[in-house]
């Protein structure tokens, strides 16, 4: 199969017979898988159909990355449309990527200029407006999606405040609470201490009274002695 390849070279040049071509070969247009694992990149490849999908590839067309919104996509159109001219077939993702692109378009065409039905320069007026007019949509979408996004933004900071609003509402709440349980904790500490003053007074009175009471017989004692 080694030997196909040498033709690669001759066949992006034109210089082999489209019939020989399909003799030699059966050129795929397709996708191979490059990238990390879950965040897929592609090339764009034309390869012999009998070999594997990662494997060698005659000529490398472009690249697409579905990882953006919208999916990126890199496309040589005059190549690609060479490949399809030539009777190469894309399997069904690489022919969305090819209309998306307007190869397929650019490729329809060619086949009406080669037939008479249209000249070159109404096909290439054709083709510019329809790639205008893609452009137009493609940059319509990421306007639209850039609103979106910028939307949902500020839905987020919004939701973000909401939440902070009520944890800081929280957090006076339960200062206020922390106060009150502090000023019941000291009243009920003033409340417990209060009885063991007044006993404290009470016998501090008590003492006071006997005092009193004893200093008159001890002065009449004195008396007395001294008679």
């Amino acid at each position: 199969m080694k030997k196909f390849y040498i033709f690669a070279p001759l066949i992006n040049r034109g210089r082999v017979p489209q019939n020989l071509i399909k003799k030699i070969m059966s050129v795929k247009i397709r996708l191979q898988r490059h990238g990390k694992k879950q965040k897929p990149f592609y090339w764009i490849v034309a390869a012999d159909a009998r070999s594997k999908r990662d494997g060698r590839y005659l000529e490398k067309l472009g690249t697409y990355n579905p990882n953006t919104n919208p999916a990126t996509i890199d496309l040589n159109i005059d190549q690609a449309v060479q490949w399809l001219h030539n009777g190469a077939q894309p399997t069904d993702t690489a022919k969305a990527i090819l209309s998306y692109k307007g190869a397929l378009l650019k490729h329809h065409l060619d086949g009406g200029v080669r037939k008479g039905a249209l000249t070159q320069e109404q096909a290439d007026a054709k083709l510019a407006a329809w790639l205008e007019e893609k452009s137009g949509k493609v940059t319509a979408k990421k306007e639209g999606l850039s609103k979106a996004q910028q939307a949902e933004k500020a839905k987020a900071l919004k939701a973000e405040k909401v939440a902070n609003d009520k944890r800081a509402a929280a957090a006076v709440e339960a200062a206020k609470v922390e106060e009150v349980v502090e000023e019941v904790a000291v009243e009920e500490t003033v409340a417990e201490e209060t009885p063991e003053v007044v006993a404290e007074v009470a016998v501090e009175e008590t003492v006071a009274e006997v005092t009193v009471e004893e200093t008159p017989a001890t002065e009449e004692a004195s008396e007395e002695t001294e008679a």
